[in-house]
């Protein structure tokens, strides 16, 4: 980095922009990594010839060692991932890969090998694991060469759409290599800590030597624990009276009887309490809730519970109880539409609104009822043609204005529109000149072909 830096600043000014872009491209990818820090890399064909952990680029099981850090869903297939979707549920595994870089011919041990892991406790949609792995003497090399203290890190997330947190599974943190096998041995918890876990080859003694052989991993579960939701579902629907034919808009007639549909349902992880159902009846209808027609509440243990009064459409809504995940419950009741004198002329809409609410939340819902009405026009009135809209009108007698209206109903009917006719091309473009009776006749191509040609010649005299 020191190297990069002194170049720009020796760099002349209007190549210097030109350096730092170079520079941007070779420091910004390294960032991008999940990994550090930066650090010296070797190959399986040329190891290290000093103590240094997770450092070669090709390793033929993992990849480039510095990525030594990955999660995968516990009972899948072997691939590890730097990112998890997490589901509810479901639990997952958490790796470290261990391996001290030295050539196996120098005999480099690795002192006071230590894992750690932050695994944090805060919830949110992206949850990052992250894992250090130090030893006392990286660096030290058969030269005499002591090294110092020095520490790798990388990290995996687990993400979803759902606010969560992790929580690590008691007793599943162990460490596995050629030595303790597939079982692995037990870790502490420490390794959560600022202290750590001591590794080993064949004892937790800190002791790491160096070679694919000595090489293992750190394992650990975690499952997801996602925040209990409170989801639900209010329908409005309508059908003519006693039909039980539900649909969200139905067309009546003038003073005919209505059912409306109010249904709800617990789509969350938790127990909805206080459950209250509240209509809102548009200008027009009437409520009904009489022996004839009585106002209902319905659940899977209780049918046609009678609702007394009118606290369904008052805003003080009807309260049908508890209900845990999955379970529902429904309102019937009947309304009136309007008497035909109480009607406008045409098409009258009247939208009812219901809302369930538990909880301190609430959803809502409608469904629309349509009435008609045919209105004759007064006896002094006369239907004519408007010729501004070309549509037929009701004016009074007196109105008719001769340059606004007429009596004549083709008046209304639009004038076809006529295409306007096509030009004609005519038989043969005019010749405006010398020159271009030569591109005609012989093609622009020829003509600058010719033309060089003739400077060729010209050149040879």
């Amino acid at each position: 980095m020191s190297t990069i830096n002194s170049l720009i600043r020796r760099a002349p000014k209007r190549f210097s922009a030109v350096v730092a872009m170079i520079a941007a491209a070779i420091i910004v990818p390294v960032a991008v990594y999940a990994w550090g820090p930066n650090r010296e890399t070797f190959t399986i064909e040329k190891p290290s010839d000093h103590v240094q952990f997770n450092s070669i680029t090709n390793n033929p099981n993992i990849g480039d060692e510095r990525n030594f850090v990955g999660i995968r869903e516990v009972g899948s297939a072997n691939t590890w991932y730097d990112d998890m979707t997490v589901q509810e549920g479901k639990e997952y595994f958490v790796r470290m890969y261990v391996h001290n870089n030295a050539a196996s011919n120098l005999n480099l041990v690795a002192e006071n090998v230590t894992a750690k892991f932050n695994l944090p406790t805060t919830t949110g949609k992206s949850v990052q694991v992250n894992g250090f792995l130090n030893a006392s003497n990286v660096g030290a090399d058969g030269k005499g060469n002591k090294g110092a203290f020095a520490e790798v890190y990388d990290h995996a997330t687990f993400k979803s759409d759902r606010d969560f947190n992790v929580a690590y599974i008691k007793d599943s943190l162990k460490y596995e290599n050629n030595k303790f096998g597939a079982n692995g041995t037990a870790l502490p918890e420490s390794i959560f800590t600022s202290a750590g876990a001591k590794l080993g080859y064949d004892k937790l003694d800190g002791k790491i030597p160096g070679c694919f052989e000595y090489a293992g991993y750190v394992t650990f579960k975690i499952k997801p624990q996602f925040a209990k939701e409170t989801n639900f579902t209010m329908t409005k629907m309508v059908s003519k009276h006693g039909a039980n034919k539900w649909e969200k808009s139905y067309k009546a007639q003038p003073g005919e009887k209505v059912d409306f549909y109010l249904g709800y349902q617990n789509t969350g992880s938790v127990q909805h309490d206080d459950v209250t159902f509240r209509d809102t009846l548009p200008a027009g209808l009437s409520y009904v809730n009489d022996d004839k027609a009585p106002t209902t509440w319905n659940n899977a243990s209780k049918r046609d519970v009678r609702v007394s009064g009118n606290n369904l459409v008052n805003n003080v809504g009807v309260n049908v109880g508890s209900y845990a995940p999955k379970a529902n419950a429904w309102v019937v009741f009947t309304a009136t539409t309007p008497a035909k004198d109480k009607l406008e002329c045409g098409t009258n809409k009247f939208v009812n609104k219901a809302k369930v609410n538990t909880g301190g939340y609430s959803v809502e819902d409608s469904a629309t009822v349509t009435v008609d009405k045919e209105c004759q026009p007064p006896k002094d009135k006369i239907k004519v043609c408007d010729l501004k809209t070309k549509q037929p009108v009701y004016i009074y007698e007196k109105d008719f204005d001769s340059s606004k209206y007429s009596k004549n109903f083709e008046d209304c009917k639009e004038t076809p529109v006529v295409p306007p006719t096509p030009p004609t091309t005519p038989p043969e473009l005019p010749h405006t000149g010398v020159s271009e009776n030569i591109v005609a006749v012989i093609g622009l191509g020829s003509l600058v072909a010719a033309i060089s040609y003739y400077v060729a010649s010209r050149r040879g005299l």
